[in-house]
């Protein structure tokens, strides 16, 4: 495949530098030899290539719709407002579809129709008020309700109603990893400044070690949520713009250096009960498939095999933040409430967490 791509990389450059030299030599109008003129027979010819290139951007088309169209990522989330998220998401797809179809064929079918004859001359006129209010009405009532759409519905998302006494839990962004921070029984943050990390102290998110609040926060590298219930992320960054992303939950915001932002969603699918999901149970297997093969040639050369795949959440890193910025991950455990009050009471309290100097 790697051989197929640079093949068609060079045939395509090759192309580019032919037609660069054509138009370089079209340029050259004071030689005499240069009298290439394309003839009707030319114009025939690039009209039927046009209406062929417009069957093959068609028949592609059909084939990706056919071979991929069930479009697994827009089925599958799990949170409380994910498919409003999916359905504002397929709407655009087929409205994109639809407004493809239409100018595609448009471009190319007048291409071939209007090609150039002897005898024809093209018609012009300098406006025409009628088409262009066709053309700018649409577009504007179209994308007006779109944006409308999608300003309700995040709104719907952002708007965390205390009433629903969320879980609050810190998001904390470092090249190259996550920490999370839970608020504890009080379920409110303690203070924290990046100026008070003390790592000697195991203070590592630079927690207000004088702040009442702060005695009961509890720091994990693996974030634990409880089904059903809403939970309000806090996100900080202590070096560079970091990207809180977490696909399955359609959440993502910026985690910037220097303020706090936040983001908030109720899990709706445990981590067992997706892992159950026809379609991940399809993507594990053609994963694993993939881990075999490669292990074949890693044991061959004495390296141990791959170990076999098994689907989590994850969170993980949506800006390019540096090197390892790839690898900038931490997993999601969404769990019965009772399996999360368990985990939660084995965790240790920021306040036995520190070192004594």
């Amino acid at each position: 495949m790697t051989a197929l791509f640079i093949i068609l990389v060079l045939v395509f450059i090759s192309i580019a530098v032919w037609q660069m030299v054509k138009i370089f030599d079209l340029a050259q109008t004071g030689l005499p030899e240069n009298d290439q003129v394309a003839t009707e027979k030319d114009n025939t010819i690039n009209a039927y290539l046009m209406m062929g290139f417009l069957a093959f951007i068609y028949i592609i088309t059909l084939v990706c719709i056919v071979k991929w169209g069930d479009l697994p990522l827009l089925s599958n989330s799990a949170s409380e407002h994910g498919p409003e998220v999916d359905n504002l998401m397929i709407i655009s797809l087929i409205l994109i579809f639809i407004v493809q179809i239409i100018t595609q064929f448009l471009l190319h079918y007048f291409a071939f129709k209007y090609k150039g004859q002897k005898g024809r001359k093209a018609l012009f006129f300098a406006d025409n008020n009628t088409l262009e209010a066709i053309w700018t009405i649409i577009p504007v009532i179209t994308l007006a309700g779109l944006i409308i759409y999608g300003l309700f519905t995040w709104t719907s998302i952002m708007n965390i109603s205390e009433d629903d006494d969320p879980i609050v839990i810190e998001l904390y962004a470092q090249q190259f990893n996550w920490k999370a921070r839970y608020s504890g029984s009080d379920n409110t943050l303690g203070k924290a400044n990046v100026r008070l990390i003390d790592i000697d102290r195991a203070n590592i998110l630079g927690l207000d070690e004088s702040d009442p609040n702060a005695q009961d926060d509890i720091i994990t590298s693996e974030l634990h949520l409880p089904v059903g219930k809403p939970v309000l992320f806090k996100m900080r960054s202590q070096d560079v713009l970091h990207s809180a992303y977490m696909p399955h939950f359609r959440a993502q915001m910026n985690c910037v250096p220097g303020m706090v932002t936040q983001f908030g969603f109720t899990p709706t699918v445990t981590t067992a009960e997706m892992r159950q999901n026809p379609d991940i149970i399809d993507k594990v297997k053609h994963i694993n498939e993939i881990r075999v093969d490669n292990s074949k040639d890693l044991v061959a050369k004495g390296e141990s095999a791959l170990d076999p795949y098994e689907f989590d959440y994850l969170l993980l890193c949506n800006k390019i933040c540096g090197k390892s910025h790839y690898n900038m991950q931490m997993k999601i455990i969404v769990e019965t409430q009772e399996e999360y009050d368990a985990w939660i009471k084995e965790q240790k309290l920021f306040k036995n967490s520190l070192v004594e100097n």
